[in-house]
């Protein structure tokens, strides 16, 4: 059974944050942290036809994330960015602030 990373139109997201798993010992970094994060996501947003691509990670903790395929002008992409990858970061690498957007 894959995880939804956002629910169907017109039902509130009841699916569990992702349960932490250590980061591979070679990159214990904030940043190799994240990309494994969105490694294990990737999956589930990929069931739905798009993908999540890691551009950066800002000095102040912020993700910079690009969405693509089914994910570009979803009206459920904010909330698979904010309630889907963004409450799994915070929770699973404390140093992420928040996740922001690009195209």
């Amino acid at each position: 059974m894959s995880k939804r990373i956002h629910p169907p139109a017109g039902r509130a997201d009841t699916s569990p944050a992702i349960a932490p798993e250590p980061a591979p010992e070679s990159d214990d970094s904030p940043l190799g942290r994240v990309r494994a994060v969105l490694e294990r996501m990737r999956p589930a947003v990929q069931d739905d036809g798009g993908d999540v691509e890691l551009i950066e990670l800002t000095d102040d903790g912020v993700a910079r994330i690009r969405l693509h395929g089914n994910c570009v002008g979803c009206p459920s992409s904010s909330m698979t960015l904010h309630m889907g990858i963004e409450r799994n970061l915070r929770q699973l690498v404390p140093e992420v602030t928040g996740v922001e957007q690009v195209d």
